[in-house]
């Protein structure tokens, strides 16, 4: 019997792809406008919260997210190589997933986990030798 090789992993942060910050920003802004809800007690204040978030950035992800040809081009070629690729952020999961839908990512991860621990639980999946990364430079090294 041989041992086996363990496949290579990334964790990517979320930013590195698009950053979803100015449009989460955004939405909170109309939610405080239209609903008097504050980003610390949304649960309280605003209980459907996340349908009206996901409502929102639908509408909105053309103008606050935009493909980038270069992270999209390092993503082809590293799940080419065979490397597993998996991206975490802070941000609430239903902004999280329409954004790396709407940048093209979603065929190409393995694993997206959001939301507070995020990171944590991203590296329970992929394994904890899967490096992490911060900035696009470090897709393409």
């Amino acid at each position: 019997m041989h041992a086996t090789s363990r496949l290579p992993a990334l964790a990517i942060d979320l930013a590195v792809l698009g950053d979803v910050g100015p449009l989460w920003e955004a939405w909170l802004e109309d939610a405080a406008r239209r609903h008097g809800a504050d980003a610390e007690h949304l649960d309280e204040q605003l209980p459907n919260w996340r349908v009206l978030l996901e409502r929102f950035a639908e509408d909105r992800a053309p103008v606050y997210l935009r493909p980038n040809a270069q992270a999209s081009s390092a993503l082809r070629r590293l799940q080419a190589e065979g490397v597993r690729l998996g991206v975490f952020t802070d941000a609430p999961t239903e902004l999280a997933e329409l954004a790396v839908a709407h940048l093209g990512a979603t065929r190409r991860i393995e694993a997206l986990e959001s939301g507070p621990g995020a990171l944590d639980r991203l590296l329970a999946v992929l394994g904890p030798d899967a490096r992490i990364v911060r900035d696009l430079a470090e897709l393409h090294s």
